[in-house]
């Protein structure tokens, strides 16, 4: 194997090269370190790289390995999302209003750790994390590897764009309106939003008022698996097993309308229709059932806001917010604690009105964004509420699903004639992980992604 079919390797068979001797861990953290040398200067998708220590690391794991030890990711390289602490380094929230070095790894990094993975460094997010795209005053602009002069999405894009670039197998990234499935989607990667409290968020405890969730991004669906399986807990069964699982003939529902009635692009329906004629064609029942979204952004919006201001109130210095940031976060703390009460207290019966497509369907299928990939700097000087508006048109399909908390995915579903990734988002019933594996599985045999990788990481 190549250094640069290596790269895009991914966690699981990395993991399996590493057992089996193919390659050696120091091989995999030098390969890493001369890609984000060489090919990251185009992106900005790394916000800080721990090289000394990967390779101290890395002499580890071959140690370990050597001594008969097994791990289920021992050896592997991945990196982290800047909202996720690791011990002794600043996490940055995509801000300069942090100094304060973690004092401790989060929990999902502890648990990566101890499966063996090697922490290459940490990947960029736009300031707290509030927007589908990964700009920022202090660190720069992220750029898609697909296309350097469109977005990589937010606000994993960092994530996004490293794992589309090769820079890693696998990248930490986290959702509290979609930030996990938007960067896959702009990136051409698999990523899943798994059930509410199935990964630890520790040390952060309820995110955005109880919407955000950890997970990944990752080129294939086995490698999404492979990382739950390591940081996951209360599941019935190893999700890798779903992988290798024939899905069966599967009731889908499939929607394009969205709470903002936001339009849909000519290019991200033509995703979505074709995602249904695949789906039927592998003997899965798909018709359209319009979700009961009903007055759902009274529930989004006020949780989104006062969990922008709660992330701020935390930080040694919020005075060094941007603008806009500091306007969203005025706009947080000006509502009454009773309407966020509100929001959170209809959250059961939203959950349960929504739950009504599942009835007599096993998973939802919407597009998984509203329009291609947003220009660089799209939203660059513009103010809090212009900006809040326009993103939501562009990610409406999102946000619901991290009020009710159940799983969902970004799939891939093809490219734009110029080579813009283009998605579909699958949602599934709650505590339905397993079926969104095994169904994403199907749909990446029958219509490979991971064997296409951007010009400039080759």
């Amino acid at each position: 194997m190549d250094a640069t079919d290596l790269a895009f390797a991914g966690i699981a068979q990395q993991a399996d090269m590493v057992r089996d001797g193919d390659v050696a861990p120091r091989e995999l953290v030098e390969l890493y370190l001369q890609r984000i040398e060489r090919i990251d200067p185009q992106l900005n998708a790394v916000k800080a790289v721990y090289a000394e220590r990967a390779l101290a690391e890395a002499e580890q794991a071959a140690g370990r390995r050597g001594a008969g030890g097994e791990r289920p990711l021992l050896g592997v390289p991945v990196l982290v999302k800047d909202d996720v602490d690791i011990g002794g380094e600043i996490t940055a929230y995509g801000s300069s209003a942090n100094d304060r070095p973690a004092t401790a790894d989060a929990e999902v990094v502890r648990r990566l750790r101890a499966a063996g993975a090697i922490v290459l460094g940490k990947t960029h997010t736009p300031e707290l994390m509030q927007w589908p795209f990964t700009e920022s005053a202090t660190w720069g602009r992220t750029r898609n590897p697909w296309d350097t002069e469109r977005t990589p999405g937010g606000s994993s894009g960092g994530s996004g764009a490293a794992v589309a670039a090769g820079l890693a197998g696998a990248a930490v990234a986290s959702d509290g309106a979609g930030s996990i499935r938007i960067p896959a989607s702009c990136c051409g990667l698999f990523g899943l939003k798994p059930q509410r409290g199935r990964v630890p968020t520790a040390p952060v405890e309820d995110g955005w008022q109880g919407m955000t969730t950890i997970g990944c991004v990752t080129r294939s669906v086995r490698d999404t698996a492979l990382y739950l399986d390591v940081v996951a807990e209360n599941r019935a069964e190893p999700f890798g097993l779903a992988v290798g699982r024939d899905p069966g003939a599967l009731r889908i529902a499939c929607s394009t309308k969205n709470p903002l009635f936001a339009p849909l692009s000519a290019e991200q329906r033509g995703a979505y229709e074709a995602t249904i004629e695949l789906l039927r064609s592998l003997g899965h029942t798909v018709e359209q059932v319009d979700p009961p979204y009903a007055d759902i952004l009274s529930e989004i919006v006020p949780r989104y806001l006062r969990g922008v201001a709660d992330d701020a109130g935390a930080l040694p210095h919020p005075e060094r917010l941007e603008r806009r940031t500091r306007a969203m976060v005025r706009m947080g703390r000006l509502l009454p604690p009773q309407v966020v009460a509100r929001a959170r207290a209809h959250e059961a019966a939203t959950t349960a009105r929504l739950g009504r497509v599942f009835v007599d369907h096993d998973v939802l299928l919407t597009p998984g964004l509203a329009a291609l990939p947003l220009p660089i700097g799209r939203y660059e000087g513009r103010g809090a509420l212009w900006t809040f508006n326009g993103v939501a048109r562009f990610t409406p399909y999102t946000p619901p699903w991290n009020v009710t908390g159940q799983p969902a995915a970004s799939v891939p579903a093809g490219f734009t004639p110029d080579g813009v990734p283009l998605a579909v988002q699958l949602v599934g019933r709650p505590d339905g992980e397993a079926t969104l594996l095994s169904l994403s599985a199907q749909l990446e045999t029958a219509r490979p992604w991971a064997d296409r990788r951007p010009a400039l990481a080759v």
